[in-house]
């Protein structure tokens, strides 16, 4: 997300300042593939946080300074080498102030404690209708803006002559409230860094095309229909998406290039969709995304929820270093023979063991995950799925203390080759797709060119009229698909 950067200067070497140091010097070097002194531990905590703290799911929810407060009680009491400033990304009150539908709010549509909930819509009332593919695919800002965003929300209407002032007044609140949280963001990440020595895990957010389409454009039933009854309008959408979904990365992304940029992976795995579709339409149109954002230097964290066994091999296509592979369902062993060699890892500890096991139990995991693919190094210690309140206190504390103290390279042999051999059949270099050209370039919503010509003299410097309008037109650009993204 844009907000989740690295903070700035740090001041004097105190001593959380040392710490910090040591502990991004131990992150950056997993996440080369290379062996730091000991295992990074980094993990995605969301909900979790709330518990410890003491506070309810609506809390830390609907107001974000509680759960930046129980962020950095968790990142002192843990002592944790990286964490998400915020893991409970969507705040409320901006959906709330934009009136989007498809959340329900703790403490509004369900229980105070229970985690918020993305409420798919029926098939017949998706946010976007089967014949508007060609409204997408022509300019995709203005689809967000003018047709989809209106449908998303109770409150903004998308017809002018209806324009309400609750409707102008909600747009006005929406943005205002996300320059309000992303902005709280940079001053979160400091006192991490100041008070508990703690590096901001991510920064940055990327989601593939096709899963944009299935989580908030047609809905799964009808993406999936899609994929049969029109798979060329996908793909020509996909491929109107990508170049602003790679814009929006590069927009938020780490301006040091130092930690990766956080990449949601939803419903593009079988059995979500065929293998064929995501050939043809999923890894065509984000494979170009990855080595795009490789090429300026810009490291991807492939949060691979569920189980991705199956495409593994496309992945290994990938440049070496270009990921951080995140293992929740997907089978470790085959992950650590298949890209091992060349992407750091992370994860695989079950998320029902730290809600049902014992501690004796996360002990007995996190060493098998240690000793079958951790002992070379580019391994960093993380539960397979963000954490929620269901998980223990003490389960997660033995995840911790296991590995912290088994954790240590400099007290352990080798155990495995760090470059195992690789397949019989060598990776088979195939042709990559490029991003493809937009009638208008991602980062606008309206272009200078445009606006230049309504005005009909310009006497003074016209380069400067035309870098503030584009500066500012970027702020809109991100708005909406920040929106679409983020919340």
């Amino acid at each position: 997300m844009l907000y989740l950067i690295l903070g700035g200067g740090g001041g004097g070497m105190g001593e959380k300042e040392y710490l910090y140091q040591e502990r991004l010097k131990r992150y950056l070097t997993a996440m080369r593939n290379e062996k730091p002194d000991r295992i990074p531990i980094r993990p995605f905590v969301a909900e979790f946080t709330a518990k410890y703290a003491g506070y309810t799911c609506q809390e830390v929810t609907h107001d974000y300074r509680k759960a930046f407060d129980a962020v950095l009680k968790c990142a002192r009491d843990f002592d944790w080498d990286a964490m998400v400033a915020n893991m409970v990304y969507v705040w409320t009150g901006l959906t709330q102030a934009l009136g989007l539908k498809y959340y329900a709010i703790p403490g509004i549509d369900i229980p105070p404690d229970t985690a918020f909930q993305y409420l798919e819509p029926p098939e017949q009332k998706a946010f976007m209708k089967p014949e508007e593919y060609n409204l997408l695919i022509d300019d995709p800002t203005e689809f967000l803006y003018t047709v989809w965003l209106p449908r998303v929300s109770s409150e903004i209407s998308g017809n002018a002559l209806q324009s309400s002032y609750r409707s102008m007044l909600a747009l006005v609140k929406g943005a205002m409230a996300m320059s309000d949280y992303f902005n709280a963001f940079g001053p979160q990440v400091e006192r991490m860094r100041r008070e508990a020595g703690t590096v901001s895990a991510i920064a940055g957010i990327l989601k593939a095309p096709l899963d944009i389409i299935a989580d908030k454009l047609r809905g799964y039933i009808g993406l999936a229909k899609d994929l049969h009854r029109q798979p060329e309008k996908v793909l020509e959408a996909c491929e109107a998406l990508a170049p602003h979904l790679t814009q929006v990365a590069r927009m938020t992304a780490d301006p040091e290039k130092k930690v990766p940029i956080g990449f949601w992976m939803h419903r593009s795995a079988i059995p979500f969709i065929s293998m064929d579709h995501f050939e043809k339409i999923h890894w065509r149109t984000l494979r170009p995304i990855i080595e795009e954002l490789w090429s300026n230097g810009l490291r991807v964290l492939f949060y691979a929820e569920g189980d991705w066994t199956p495409h593994l091999d496309s992945f290994a296509e990938l440049p070496e270093g270009s990921i951080i592979f995140h293992i929740d369902r997907s089978n470790i062993f085959e992950t650590h023979r298949k890209l091992g060699h060349k992407f750091c890892l992370s994860g695989g500890l079950p998320n029902w063991l730290l809600t049902l096991g014992t501690p004796d139990e996360v002990h007995r995991y996190c060493k098998k995950i240690i000793d079958s693919i951790a002992s070379e190094g580019g391994y960093i210690m993380d539960a397979s799925a963000i954490i929620q309140n269901d998980a223990k206190v003490e389960n997660v504390k033995a995840m911790t203390e296991f590995t912290r103290s088994y954790g240590k390279y400099e007290d352990r042999g080798s155990e495995c080759s760090k470059n195992p051999q690789l397949d019989e059949k060598a990776v088979e270099e195939k042709h990559v797709p490029r991003l493809k050209s937009q009638k208008l370039k991602p980062g606008v919503c309206i272009p200078w060119d445009e606006k230049r010509r309504e005005i009909e003299a310009i006497s003074g410097d016209e380069g400067l009229f035309r870098r503030v309008w584009e500066e500012i037109e970027s702020l809109g650009y991100l708005f909406i698909w920040q929106v679409l993204l983020s919340f």
